[in-house]
């Protein structure tokens, strides 16, 4: 699942103004000359890379999709130069109709897409429970146990996910409903004097009336607070209607043969999607062009995105995973970015086997891990670089990426991340992070999503300047030259 932020009542209710911003391009500064805690792009380019000639190195983006025409992109697109645009027919025989700059695998040939899905969790719940049912343990036959108790989980976290979301999505509501007819009572601008002045009656309108008043008097905007609040309410419908609801089924779309993880050449060749909003994030924040004096510089230079879509606004499915890996392998990545993930595994089998594929390949898997704040050591977080029954063998071509923050207060992985003595790599800027979104725009996202591509940037640098490093070398080279923060997470 892709980052999502949502703010919370007791955050917009206590909400304060930033002492500082964070400064422009960040993650591409230098530690020690700006006092962040960049990767030093700028400085290394400026000195050890001078007057040197990289050679191009494609990364692909396995994401929700990416703004192939977006005026920092469009120059830097992966083409597959071994296709005719547009005539229909799979000219270069790799399994995929006119696949000009990657695939979609969560669309149908018609040029339908998903959009919205459940959580997968959800998805296992629904599969176990046309098996079992309202069936008592003790009907239940030895071997199906571990199964069976997974499914009375599953239940009572889905039953509870939805209580709460419904209440939630209540208080949401009525909380957008009352702050939006304040507006009704005022002439003009919604400001701070006028809010303070008003006379209402009602415990949730005085609720609404407190937030608004201390948002405004630490400068947010009514049109931001309102824009807050709604999001909210898309937030726990959209959790209602798909995330949680084991009864939607997005498969119906795609219409593949689901129960077949191997399955090759479904979806279409529409690579942006209907929200390309966080894969295009991504996408600038390794490549964007650099010194064009356009929005933003990514990390890397001599890079080709090739989008490759997977991800919807729910949990990603394995088979859409592997697919989209082996995909990527197959038309020339060497680096692959996945800023996606989940709880819980519907068929881990088929996506280690892709990431064994991805290994002999010698091409490099850069992940996030998460945004939870979770020990990953202790809980699960897929996919991940494991790829045997007990879980020791470890992929040495895949690195797991926490966030680092920006704030000279800080200087420590933000607190949203992931984090694991084992099962996490090394840490990366990942808050405030500015850069692409779709029609020639830009913004500000945080996350383990915004680390990984700019881990993901820094070893195509390496991999772009010194082409004789594998997959495992990058990934080594990163690792022994992080520098160690000797902080608490």
């Amino acid at each position: 699942m892709k980052l999502k932020h949502l703010v919370s009542i007791a955050c917009l209710a206590g909400a304060t103004t930033l002492s500082a911003q964070a400064p422009e391009n960040w993650f591409n500064l230098d530690a020690s000359a700006d006092n962040v805690q960049g990767v030093s792009t700028n400085k290394t380019y400026g000195s050890l890379l001078k007057g040197k000639k990289g050679k191009k190195v494609i990364v692909a983006v396995i994401d929700s999709g990416v703004d192939a025409g977006h005026e920092d992109l469009k120059e830097i697109m992966w083409v597959n130069m071994g296709e005719i645009p547009g005539n229909g027919i799979d000219d270069d025989k790799n399994g995929y109709v006119d696949d000009i700059n990657g695939w979609n695998f969560i669309g149908n040939k018609n040029g339908e897409n998903v959009n919205k899905d459940t959580y997968e969790s959800t998805r296992l719940y629904a599969k176990y429970r046309s098996v079992f049912g309202d069936m008592a343990k003790e009907d239940v036959k030895k071997k199906d146990l571990p199964e069976y108790e997974l499914y009375q989980k599953l239940k009572k976290d889905l039953e509870e996910e939805r209580a709460s979301a419904s209440e939630n999505l209540a208080f949401y509501e009525s909380l957008y409903n009352a702050m939006a007819s304040f507006q009704d009572n005022m002439d003009g601008e919604v400001t701070a004097e006028k809010v303070e002045a008003m006379e209402i009656e009602g415990e949730l309108e005085n609720r609404a009336k407190a937030i608004l008043l201390r948002n405004l008097q630490n400068g947010t905007t009514y049109e931001s607070m309102l824009e807050n609040i709604g999001s909210g309410v898309d937030y726990f419908k959209s959790s209602l209607d798909y995330g949680r609801n084991p009864d939607f089924d997005s498969r119906k779309i795609v219409g593949d043969n689901y129960s077949d993880s191997y399955e090759k050449g479904y979806g279409n060749n529409d690579v942006e999607g209907p929200d390309a909003g966080h894969g295009t994030h991504v996408a600038g924040i390794i490549a964007a062009v650099r010194g064009n004096n356009v929005g933003m510089d990514g990390v890397a230079d001599n890079v080709e995105i090739m989008s490759v879509r997977a991800v919807p606004d729910g949990d990603e499915h394995d088979k859409d995973v592997a697919n989209a890996i082996i995909y990527a392998v197959d038309n020339g990545a060497s680096i692959i970015n996945m800023s996606f993930g989940k709880g819980y595994s519907w068929d881990k089998k088929a996506v280690n086997k892709a990431v064994k594929y991805a290994l002999k390949k010698d091409v490099l898997l850069v992940h996030a891990a998460g945004n939870s704040s979770q020990d990953n050591d202790k809980e699960d977080n897929f996919p991940n670089d494991t790829y045997d029954k007990k879980g020791k063998k470890h992929a040495k071509n895949w690195l797991e990426v926490g966030a680092l923050d920006w704030k000279a207060d800080e200087k420590a992985p933000a607190r949203f991340s992931n984090y694991g003595q084992n099962n996490v790599d090394v840490f990366a800027p990942g808050v405030d992070i500015y850069s692409t979104v779709p029609n020639d725009e830009y913004d500000t996202y945080s996350g383990t999503s915004m680390a990984s591509p700019v881990t993901a940037g820094v070893a195509a640098v390496l991999r772009s300047y010194f082409p004789a490093l594998s997959a495992s070398d990058v990934r080594d080279i990163i690792m022994k030259s992080a520098i160690v923060l000797d902080r608490k997470v």
